[in-house]
């Protein structure tokens, strides 16, 4: 994989990929503001799909899993500029205003296609990238450039930018139910379910009487023999969705599983 970033800070980056694709499940510790420069992405989360291509910006809120598939578009790269938006600099913006915003924990993703003034916001740090000496505090006035116009253009977003709560103890089996398709450690469905690693394997071999790794395997086959019967899906575009990282462990599985490889039974389908 041709990977390439250049930041500003931690918390500002120019991200581009030139491979065909690439695939991450992800679980973001931070709000994300993402403008597409080239390219496509392909966001999949438990109830949602979304795609978004050059000239998008979108609102990716914190603590959500994803799995997120980049792809080249047009013989260009997939090439994004990503500030992070975390709760230390967002405590420190919203200290200085006289707002009581309620705090609602948000799962969508915000999108805000191509508006004029987050593009300028965004578009005008790529000089930046090429610079070795930056004028300083450049990376927080953007940020703080960047939440202003949020908080004008979206009048919500000051509820979802101000939960700064960490995941409390939760329904376990009804969380990995709606999420086993992320290929995450175990030690982040944890944190997500409000449980440290060790309680976490407790409740859950508990609760489901196996262990995570071979529970999270049987649901990912189970979700893909359904896809590829009533979905109709290609055999690569499953595997990823359902939380394999290659389509060769993925195929091995499936067919150690049902006793056919996903490429027998999609022409068994067609047939």
């Amino acid at each position: 994989m041709e990977y390439q970033a250049k930041y500003i800070t931690d918390d500002i980056k120019l991200s581009c990929y030139e491979d065909k694709f690439f695939k991450s499940d992800i679980m973001f510790d931070h709000h994300m503001l993402v403008w597409f420069i080239s390219g496509e992405t392909k966001i999949v989360q438990a109830d949602a799909t979304y795609y978004f291509k050059k000239g998008d910006i979108f609102l990716i809120p914190r603590n959500q899993l994803a799995t997120i598939i980049n792809y080249p578009k047009d013989g260009q790269p997939h090439k994004t500029v990503v500030m992070h938006l975390s709760t230390e600099k967002l405590r420190d913006f919203y200290a200085e205003l006289n707002t009581k915003p309620k705090a609602i924990e948000s799962h969508k993703i915000h999108s805000y296609s191509n508006h004029p003034l987050l593009e300028s916001c965004l578009a005008s740090l790529l000089p930046y990238f090429t610079m070795e000496t930056l004028p300083e505090d450049i990376a927080s006035l953007k940020i703080k450039e960047a939440i202003s116009i949020l908080r004008t253009i979206d009048k919500k977003i000051d509820d979802v930018l101000t939960n700064f709560e960490e995941p409390g103890k939760i329904d376990l089996a009804g969380y990995m139910e709606k999420n086993f398709m992320f290929n995450l450690p175990l030690e982040k469905f944890g944190y997500l379910t409000g449980r440290s690693l060790t309680t976490f394997k407790r409740d859950f071999s508990k609760v489901f009487h196996t262990t995570p790794q071979r529970w999270l395997t049987q649901k990912r086959l189970e979700l893909a023999h359904y896809q590829f019967i009533e979905k109709k899906k290609k055999p690569i575009d499953v595997c990823y969705e359902v939380g394999f990282e290659n389509l060769s462990h993925f195929s091995h599985a499936f067919k150690k599983q049902f006793g056919y490889s996903p490429t027998e039974l999609t022409k068994r389908q067609n047939a």
